[in-house]
């Protein structure tokens, strides 16, 4: 199971440096996890710094993956992982999400680059 971070979706949707990196976890939609919290990153810079139908687009093809809503298990872990790691809320939130699903977690951010668990590529 994989999940890519915000900053891994924005890499691929912008067709950027990085988006080869992301490209095998984005297209196994069958192993594919999507934590509310991603989409909820990605429409937001996406609708800011484009515009909405782009955004919804890109909200389409995150879908295709199994969403994951935040739940009671996910917040709680998420907290500790924040108190332990350092971590903002939508990150510990993210990380968490691929913890409790035995995912492997894509990212370009370098605060998840040590962490268990992680693929990491510098941005």
């Amino acid at each position: 199971m994989n999940v890519v971070d915000s900053s891994g979706w924005l890499e691929y949707f912008a067709k950027a440096s990085n988006a080869a990196f992301f490209r095998p976890a984005i297209h196994d939609t069958q192993a594919l996890l999507v934590p509310t919290i991603c989409i909820y990153e990605v429409y937001k810079r996406i609708a800011a710094q484009r515009d909405e139908e782009e955004a919804l687009a890109a909200v389409a093809w995150m879908s295709v993956g199994q969403v994951i809503d935040l739940t009671q298990q996910i917040a709680l872990l998420a907290a500790d992982l924040s108190l332990e790691h350092g971590l903002s809320m939508a990150d510990s939130v993210i990380y968490a999400t691929a913890r409790i699903h035995n995912a492997t977690l894509w990212t370009q951010d370098a605060h998840f680059a040590a962490l268990e668990g992680v693929r990491y590529v510098k941005k």
